[in-house]
């Protein structure tokens, strides 16, 4: 414990809005910071409803501009059913990451070609062509973060 900082709020969640603020509000770095408190936004997953891409992928849009307050980046849930890749492609603005939730894919970069799994992280700069195949009998389920915010016409198709 620093002195003069007061240890945070216990994270349970009849503490994490007021108490929260009110911490921030003490302990800010500096004194421009101005401190508001938001309110907390929940998205159910079952609630999103999935689309599909021009290449048969599911999308489920979960948190972006277009459904929630969030406007800097967007979170989405992508499936590929046996035998499906994506069509290789590039972001020229948004960075990219893909987490691995469920079943075997391949991933495609620049640099080559790696199986991926459960608890896999993928980094995918912007500028970068990537494309991504269901390997095994299992669906391939991963989520895909986008910085700045996914927007459709941020996509150019490589193949």
């Amino acid at each position: 414990k620093k002195a003069g900082r007061q240890a945070s709020p216990k994270n349970s969640p009849s503490h994490l809005t007021q108490s929260w603020v009110l911490w921030l509000a003490g302990n800010a770095c500096c004194s421009s910071v101005v401190c508001e408190e938001i309110s907390m936004e929940i998205v159910a997953r079952d609630q999103c409803r999935p689309f599909k891409t021009e290449d048969g992928s599911e999308i489920r849009e979960l948190l972006a501009r277009r459904n929630s307050s969030i406007r800097q980046q967007s979170l989405a849930e992508a499936t590929l059913r046996a035998g499906q890749s994506t069509r290789a492609h590039f972001h020229p603005k948004a960075e990219e990451i893909y987490f691995i939730l469920h079943g075997r894919g391949k991933m495609r970069m620049e640099s080559g070609e790696r199986e991926v799994g459960p608890g896999d992280a993928i980094a995918i700069p912007a500028g970068h062509p990537h494309k991504i195949s269901q390997l095994g009998t299992e669906d391939l389920v991963f989520l895909c973060c986008c910085a700045p915010g996914y927007e459709p016409d941020d996509v150019v198709f490589t193949e």
